[in-house]
């Protein structure tokens, strides 16, 4: 567990409660490729986004999964686990 709540390292719990408490932030996506240690969405819309977090995604989701990407807090949600994530263009 990442003691640093930067993007992309430890989710801390007011992130993911603040993500909680507002849904329409979030975006459904999936997962289309990885590299690098980065993983790539596709949302719903036709944008592709890349996703890092330091502790290696690329273990933790597989192409073709659906997750939410939380636009505002920078979280990523597979399932049941989040992940805090550092995003850029893909």
């Amino acid at each position: 567990m990442c003691a640093d709540i930067r993007p992309g390292h430890g989710l801390h719990a007011l992130q993911l409660r603040l993500a909680a408490a507002t849904p329409s932030r979030w975006q459904d996506a999936i997962i289309v490729g990885e590299r690098d240690g980065w993983i790539d969405v596709a949302t719903l819309d036709g944008s592709v986004v890349s996703l890092w977090n330091h502790g290696d995604l690329t273990e933790s989701v597989t192409a073709g999964e659906p997750v939410a990407l939380h636009t505002m807090y920078n979280v990523l949600a597979a399932g049941p686990r989040r992940f805090n994530v550092l995003a850029s263009a893909a």
